[in-house]
């Protein structure tokens, strides 16, 4: 449909499971600094996090403004739309729907009422305990269920639960201290009200969250990509079960819950940009790495080693390396094509793929090729490629993969919901090989993907290689979305109970034939 201010929005295929991937979030506290357009940057920088939606909020001390629609960044907001967001606080968001679908009214940061003021939230990661903050609002909220803010206008994420469940008596800093230690799963928030911006991480640190320092002022963002390109300086990251709260009074810290570090390891394979560093490790770095091992642990005699841009560009340099292989670029990609791997549904993927990549001919007919990616989810890229190389001429096809295989899904706000979508699942290399196609396929082994991080194995994730998840997982009827979405069907259908007439007879009336 097309809103009143012309802006598209829409329900991309309304009734499926919604994607889930990990979201940019980026927040700045800077009196007297452009905040808004400090924060459009640093959305720029996330782009790759998150293209469904983008949103800012901000604050000039005495209201928060938010502005927020479907579409990029660079689609969103415009010289008008950053010029009346003016302040010296702002927080922005660009998001994969992880619970709730692709739907405007989903779109963040989110806002909602205090008891005194405002609170705007924008959220990456995904709560597994939904079911018991639902019953936790409940509660706190009376057995009417009081809906308020964006819950009340229909939003079905788990990041509008919490905005609501911060609706409590005493200040939001109060507020948020209360309220962490309830949560379970992978959560980085930015927070604001109108006089502060505050930050917070999951003890388990999944997602990563990062402190940088202005000239006059503060950021917090997803990754270090997004302090370079607003001029931030790097103080550190945020670390897990740690709040910070940053005023006119400066900056201040306070461990709320131990730390327990399980950093996904996802982020060093594929989620991070290239450029940014992740526990003082540069991610580009880790993933020439993983190259190398691959080349070690699965060499094979070919002419040619070509990547699956962009993202398996640096394993790819690092086969070449280490194997003495050529490299070269095999394949070209739209660059204004969105990501396979994280879009609204099985059909648009499909066809994303095919209008992402097109091969060089003259670069590889007749070749023996070695094609890297970065890893294998459903199949539906490789499978792709691999035809497409075929018809280009390629003699032999080589995939190599810079991670283990997926077996399990991410309920930690990562694109594979379910195993049965899951090539791995149940196929060993031999038979994903002939399933997309390749004359062979190597996967690295976990151990030589967790040595090229250069991060103790104590402290990643690899649940989605090994089903050992490190927060404890509900009922799977109760995880997810459908938790929130069908309390509000229940909610919604008990209002129109309520309201409908009571049933009468008229003796009058014909009987329906």
């Amino acid at each position: 449909m097309v809103r009143g201010d012309g802006l598209l929005t829409h329900d991309l295929l309304p009734g499926e499971k919604g994607p889930q991937d990990a979201c940019g979030v980026f927040g700045v506290f800077a009196p007297g600094e452009e905040v808004a357009k400090l924060t459009y940057y640093g959305l720029y920088a996330l782009q790759h996090r998150g293209q469904e939606s983008a949103g800012i909020a901000a604050s000039n001390g005495s209201q928060i403004l938010v502005y927020k629609d479907m579409g990029l960044v660079s689609q969103v907001f415009d010289e008008a739309a950053l010029g009346a967001l003016t302040g010296h606080i702002a927080i922005g968001h660009a998001r994969y729907s992880t619970t709730g679908g692709s739907t405007w009214s989903n779109a963040q940061p989110t806002l909602g009422p205090r008891h005194e003021g405002t609170v705007a939230l924008a959220h990456n990661g995904n709560l597994v305990n939904t079911h018991e903050l639902v019953e936790l609002l409940a509660e706190r909220t009376g057995p009417a269920g009081r809906r308020t803010g964006e819950i009340a206008q229909g939003n079905t994420t788990d990041t509008a639960l919490v905005t609501a469940l911060l609706d409590t008596p005493g200040t939001l800093e109060d507020s948020l201290r209360d309220l962490l230690p309830h949560l379970r799963g992978a959560y980085c928030f930015v927070v604001m009200d109108e006089d502060a911006l505050y930050a917070a991480r999951d003890p388990q640190g999944i997602r990563p969250l990062v402190l940088g320092r202005l000239e006059r002022g503060w950021v917090v963002a997803s990754e270090t990509a997004a302090l370079d390109i607003c001029g931030a300086s790097f103080v550190r990251e945020v670390a897990p079960g740690e709040m910070i709260v940053i005023d006119e009074q400066g900056l201040r810290s306070e461990q709320v819950q131990e730390p327990a570090p399980k950093g996904c390891v996802f982020e060093y394979v594929y989620l991070a940009r290239p450029d940014t560093r992740i526990s003082g490790r540069s991610v580009n770095e880790s993933r020439i790495e993983m190259g190398r091992r691959l080349a070690r642990e699965h060499p094979v005699e070919a002419d040619l080693v070509i990547p699956t841009p962009e993202s398996g560009t640096p394993a790819a340099i690092g086969y070449a390396q280490e194997s003495g292989i050529p490299y070269g670029q095999g394949m070209v990609k739209n660059a204004y094509v969105g990501r396979t791997f994280i879009q609204p549904s099985q059909t648009i993927r499909q066809l994303g793929i095919r209008l992402k990549l097109n091969p060089l001919k003259e670069m590889i007919a007749g070749k023996r090729l070695v094609v890297i990616d970065d890893s294998i989810v459903r199949g539906n890229t490789q499978r792709a490629v691999v035809r497409m190389l075929r018809e280009a001429g390629a003699a032999e096809v080589h995939v190599r993969i810079s991670s283990p295989p997926v077996r399990w899904p991410c309920y930690y706000g990562i694109d594979f919901a379910t195993r049965a979508e899951l090539i791995a699942n149940g196929l060993d290399p031999e038979e994903i090989a002939r399933s997309i196609g390749a004359d062979s396929l190597g996967f690295i082994s976990q151990q030589g993907m967790v040595e090229a991080t250069a991060q103790s194995a104590e402290n990643l994730c690899v649940a989605c290689f090994t089903g050992e998840y490190p927060v404890s997982l509900p009922d799977p009827t109760l995880l997810g979305k459908s938790v929130l979405e069908v309390k509000r069907e229940e909610a919604e259908q008990a209002a129109l109970a309520v309201a409908a007439p009571t049933p009468t007879t008229d003796p009058t009336e014909e009987t329906p034939r």
